[in-house]
């Protein structure tokens, strides 16, 4: 029987590189870390990085809303002017920016690739 989520992840090309990442640009606790795998706790929801032992993540299509396939982790943000200029501090790739009746929204990259979005919610 499902009891719930285990984790979400995201491949990675350097894992060091990303555990930084993850880590530094967004507030993530290190659970576990290996050279392969590592667990972070992103306010109760493990989020994994997987080594994709140095093999470039796969481009998928992607415009200034996101990803147009898979899933896409979005995180809780209360200043995302401020957030932003950290991610782009640290390397990110800022790909859109929405303000919306239910709030606002900045979609970016990872250091490899990878699609993530940053919310602060009006409801």
């Amino acid at each position: 029987m499902i009891k719930g989520v285990h984790d979400i992840y995201y491949n990675v090309v350097d894992m060091k590189r990303a555990v930084k990442f993850y880590s530094e640009t967004l507030n993530m606790k290190i659970m576990f870390e290996s050279d392969h795998w590592t667990s972070m706790d992103c306010g109760g929801v493990m989020i994994g990085l997987h080594w994709t032992e140095g093999a470039e993540v796969p481009y998928f299509s992607r415009d200034s809303h996101g990803a147009s396939c898979g899933g896409t982790l979005t995180l809780q943000s209360d200043d995302i002017k401020s957030d932003r200029n950290i991610l782009e501090m640290a390397g990110a790739k800022i790909l859109g920016e929405l303000d919306e009746s239910w709030g606002h929204m900045l979609i970016f990259e990872d250091l490899d690739g990878n699609v993530l979005k940053l919310q602060n919610a009006k409801y």
